[in-house]
């Protein structure tokens, strides 16, 4: 019960997100992330036990950190960008609440790939599309809010600018090592009812759902919604029908 408040919780802040601006606005966003980090990781340790929920903040939360301070510190791998401070405080130029969001997403991005691969290299390569295909909605929308910025935005994708290609293969290449390390570290799956993964399998096409209506018509980001819709989609949109078959 205690998930689902949570998961209640996340949607009604992004809800009143597009209804808000400036502070108000990058004040709902590290709330949104707080949210969502606790729902992950509590999900992990209750429906899995310690081990994962450790390995959940290991590898998505402190491996987030490093991708990100490297990535700022070089340009590698995402390209040369850095953060405009409206975040709250940074580390190594790292907003704290940056990690927070890759452990946030990552979870249900695994959970979801569990559902529809049996094989662990299958599990992997899907997990980390679908948390990659999330940055094509994540990157255009904060880059408009101002909170992080390219020195050399292209090539962008079309209708998309401001952010080069090479970040979203960057983060495909991050997310199938975070995926590989994750799939090992938090241990064999095991056995559950399907309803111990319900809230973040519902977290998963929130997500994506909300995501592309916010960008069509709140946001003004129809390209994002574009590219976000068909590409997460791919990754998400599958999961519908494995939904009513046994976990």
């Amino acid at each position: 019960m205690a998930l689902w408040v949570l998961l209640g919780a996340l949607v009604l802040v992004q809800i009143c997100y597009p209804l808000t601006h400036g502070g108000a606005r990058a004040g709902l966003t590290v709330t949104t992330v707080v949210i969502g980090y606790a729902l992950s990781v509590a999900h992990a340790g209750l429906s899995r036990g310690a081990r994962a929920a450790v390995a959940l903040v290991a590898t998505a939360t402190l491996g987030g950190f490093a991708v990100e301070a490297v990535g700022v510190a070089t340009g590698f791998p995402f390209g040369t960008y850095d953060y405009t401070g409206r975040l709250g405080p940074q580390v190594l130029g790292v907003p704290l609440i940056i990690p927070l969001a890759w452990t946030w997403m990552a979870w249900p991005a695994w959970l979801a790939a569990l559902r529809l691969a049996r094989s662990r290299p299958a599990r992997i390569a899907l997990a980390a599309a679908g948390l990659a295909a999330w940055d094509l909605f994540l990157d255009p929308q904060m880059v408009a809010e101002g909170y992080w910025r390219w020195h050399s935005p292209t090539p962008a994708l079309p209708g998309v600018p401001g952010i080069p290609v090479g970040n979203y293969l960057g983060w495909l290449g991050f997310a199938l090592v975070l995926m590989a390390v994750l799939a090992v570290a938090a241990g064999a799956p095991g056995n559950r009812p399907g309803d111990r993964d319900a809230p973040m399998l519902a977290l998963w096409l929130w997500t994506y759902a909300s995501s592309v209506l916010a960008h069509a018509v709140f946001l003004g980001l129809p390209w994002s919604a574009l590219w976000g819709g068909v590409l997460m989609g791919a990754a998400v949109l599958p999961l519908l029908p494995a939904l009513r078959r046994p976990a």
